[in-house]
């Protein structure tokens, strides 16, 4: 048995075989995002643009529930459908940091992505609160 943090889970609220959010030690690991409408599997229409907002906004309602910000993330992932959207999806995501705040961050063009997003965005971030047992699992 190792001395680790406990992991903590925060499940997909879609139902589907993954963890919307996982925390170990200070990090949060945040699964990918594409821009669903709250509760919905519906993309946010208007293309990248709209997907991308979407896509944060939902990233930062996540880690509004796991009690961090925005400004806690320290890396993130984004995966484009067709690279040529490039530009547009970064001046989405630019809105969504502070410019002298800016995370670490990898930019990709993949064959498909789900549910046919043109976007899918994952990232980490600090834990900077402690947050209690509210519907996660905890593993030790």
């Amino acid at each position: 048995m190792h001395d680790a943090s406990p992991i903590e889970r925060l499940p997909s609220s879609l139902g589907y075989p993954f963890s919307t959010a996982v925390r170990v030690g200070d990090i949060w690991e945040l699964s990918g995002q594409i821009g669903l409408l709250p509760g919905s599997n519906t993309l946010a229409p208007g293309g990248v643009g709209a997907e991308t907002g979407q896509a944060l906004a939902n990233i930062k309602a996540v880690l509004e529930q796991v009690g961090s910000t925005m400004s806690d993330v320290i890396k993130v992932g984004v995966f484009l459908a067709d690279i040529a959207d490039f530009a547009e999806m970064n001046s989405v995501y630019a809105t969504y940091f502070a410019p002298d705040d800016y995370p670490a961050r990898s930019a990709v063009a993949v064959s498909g992505l789900a549910l046919g997003a043109r976007v899918e965005i994952e990232c980490s971030a600090l834990a900077t609160s402690s947050v209690g047992n509210s519907g996660r699992t905890v593993r030790r």
